[in-house]
């Protein structure tokens, strides 16, 4: 491979450092300092063994996750029944056959602040950032395998301090995953505004640290550890994607940071931040001149880029995925990254759009409005540009591409919800019903699982090096699409009928009576997607032992992740590391002899291929 085919660009200039990087020194002296089983599979610092630690803690999470709403779908589909069979698990939590209604509250506060954080941040973007980075960028591992292990430690410590606060007797932070004061700045407010929230409080800060380590980790790597030839225009969608969630997550985590410990001083020492003139059983507490509306602003201005921190390293899976299955070039790379780029910057100034019902100025919330109404463009160029990758395609309809087509509808349809609640006057309306709940469930929950499915199925072969069974993954796909719209359309119904979110029972108001049977509906589809959840487990954990043993590029797939060993040992390539010639999608290239040409192949062997331009790479 003569050094005369490497393309210049100003990172392969850097010879010393880039060539010290690439050879097998490295990788030897990392299979020198890993002999033992705690420093292999449990303290490692190798970025696959870590991603996998990411990944089993976030499928433990979804499993608690959606237990919990599992519980509170029961009570909301069948009010008047007795749930005293839930008894011996839940204890004094149901008392005459019927749901504690503080500790219904507890159930949503912890499925929302699981299922955002602990899964879909932690257990998406933490798997696959960690494993994917160093692979397709061409690089032995992260920049610091220290601080890689401890993001994780970090996490799994948030992780135990949040999961011991669902069995406080005086029950779990129950305030909402929003945790908005005055309710989780009063510890004699409810129940869960004591020690359980003490423990979220706790563990969230302990997540932002493990967030930030990872995120500084992503950063550093993907600009100073990619291979020779690997230039940022050469880069995959998902180390793009990886990319620029690394960086919203490293400006906007700090601020809950911030407004987190502003309510640990709320709560524990006096301060009045958040509080101003409250009254609790008639008495007056001493908090003057603080806003709980500052609160809002602190929170909501991580919660927006948030959505994104969860949606786009899915986007980047699901744009890998497609290409690769619809054996094309992903349509419009260029744009692709500049719609990243754009919902990046957008996503920073949108934040009050949770807020139109605060009492804000019309004017600012016209400003919110217009801005949100903006970040629909390019969230359409990439929609559009999915679509037109698939046009024509010769699609191999993988389980992994069928999420990745999931993931697209689900996309869509939650996404057009999204331009009705960005108008303020109609949000004004929709804001406290179920209508919000079906909008994010689809577009941000159920589309990030979708991604993060597609990408458990795609790269399931270089994790474990073995295949899962397509079969299963067919059923688990099929359950898992038809239930989640089962469940989040007829949401959308209720929602505009006025059906309030939030609330333990609605019996007591006549009018929503009639929606009692689409209640049990939806509550019998969440049941369904919760038990077909268990098709996947299965799937996963048999064929990480009895799977059909992979091939070395199963998909055929053009990355750098595929020219390693079946299972890469840690360093990921036992000699020099390939440099890179060209983009990470040369599928299907008239005059081929192949329908994909890897990155690390030159041009001077795919001459019958070559465009007039890459002519002169030869």
């Amino acid at each position: 491979m003569a050094a005369t085919n490497i393309p210049t660009n100003a990172h392969a200039q850097e010879a010393p450092h880039v060539q010290h990087h690439a050879t097998g020194d490295h990788h030897d002296e990392h299979e020198h300092h890993e002999g033992n089983f705690l420093t292999k599979y449990v303290f490692s610092t190798d970025h696959k063994v870590i991603a996998k630690q990411f990944l089993i803690s976030g499928i433990f999470w979804a499993f608690i996750g959606a237990t919990l709403s599992t519980i509170f779908r029961l009570q909301l589909g069948w009010p008047e029944a007795t749930l005293e069979w839930l008894q011996p698990i839940l204890g004094s939590w149901v008392e005459g056959g019927k749901l504690d209604p503080a500790f219904y509250l507890a159930l949503v506060t912890m499925h929302g602040t699981i299922m955002v954080f602990f899964v879909l941040t932690a257990g998406l973007s933490g798997t696959f950032s960690n494993f994917l980075i160093p692979l397709q960028i061409g690089a032995r591992d992260m920049a610091s395998g220290f601080l890689n292990m401890l993001s994780y430690w970090f996490f799994f410590l948030s992780s135990v301090i949040m999961f011991i606060s669902l069995f406080l007797e005086t029950g779990p932070a129950s305030a909402g995953w929003t945790i908005y004061p005055p309710l989780s700045a009063l510890p004699q407010a409810i129940p869960g505004s004591g020690l359980g929230q003490t423990m979220w409080l706790v563990a969230m800060a302990l997540f932002i640290v493990s967030s930030l380590l990872g995120s500084l980790n992503y950063i550093t790597t993907i600009i100073n550890l990619r291979t020779a030839g690997m230039s940022m225009a050469k880069l995959p969608l998902t180390i793009w994607s990886f990319f620029l969630t690394a960086i919203l997550g490293v400006l906007s985590f700090p601020v809950l940071f911030s407004a987190a410990l502003l309510l640990i001083f709320d709560r524990s020492f006096g301060t009045s931040f958040f509080l101003s003139d409250i009254y609790i059983g008639g008495e007056a507490l001493n908090h003057v001149g603080g806003s709980p509306i500052l609160f809002q602003h602190l929170f909501w201005f991580l919660g927006h880029p948030e959505v994104y921190i969860v949606i786009m390293p899915a986007m980047g899976i699901v744009s890998e995925v497609m290409a690769t299955n619809a054996r094309k070039p992903i349509f419009g790379y260029r744009a692709m990254i500049g719609s990243l780029l754009g919902i990046s910057l957008l996503s920073f100034v949108v934040w009050a759009h949770h807020m139109f019902i605060t009492g804000m100025n019309p004017f600012l919330g016209s400003v919110f409005m217009f801005l949100t109404l903006i970040i629909a463009v390019p969230s359409a160029v990439k929609t559009f540009n999915w679509l037109a990758t698939l046009w024509r395609g010769n699609i191999r309809f993988t389980t992994a591409m069928l999420f990745a087509i999931g993931f697209v509808s689900l996309f869509i349809s939650g996404g057009l919800t999204g331009i009705i609640l960005g108008n303020a006057a109609l949000d004004i309306q929709m804001h406290n019903t179920y209508f919000v709940v079906a909008h994010f469930h689809l577009v941000m929950g159920s589309s990030a699982f979708f991604g993060m499915f597609a990408g458990v199925y795609h790269w399931f072969p270089k994790m474990f090096g073995r295949m899962m069974d397509e079969k299963l993954g067919y059923v688990h796909f099929w359950l898992t699409i038809t239930s989640a719209y089962l469940i989040f359309l007829p949401m959308h119904y209720v929602g505009i009928a006025g059906f309030p979110r939030r609330y333990y029972a609605w019996t007591g108001f006549e009018m929503f009576n009639q929606f009692a049977d689409l209640n049990a509906f939806i509550s019998i589809a969440a049941i369904l997607a919760f038990f077909a959840q268990f098709v996947f487990l299965f799937n996963f954990i048999y064929s990480i032992f009895r799977g059909r043993r992979a091939t070395e590029n199963p998909w055929r797939s053009t990355t750098l992740e595929w020219t390693t060993p079946i299972e890469p040992g840690h360093g990921n390539w036992p000699g020099e590391i390939p440099a890179v010639y060209r983009w990470p999608y040369d599928y299907s290239k008239p005059g081929s002899e192949s329908d994909f040409i890897p990155q690390n192949v030159p041009y001077s062997q795919t001459v019958s291929s070559n465009l007039p331009y890459e002519k002169e790479m030869e």
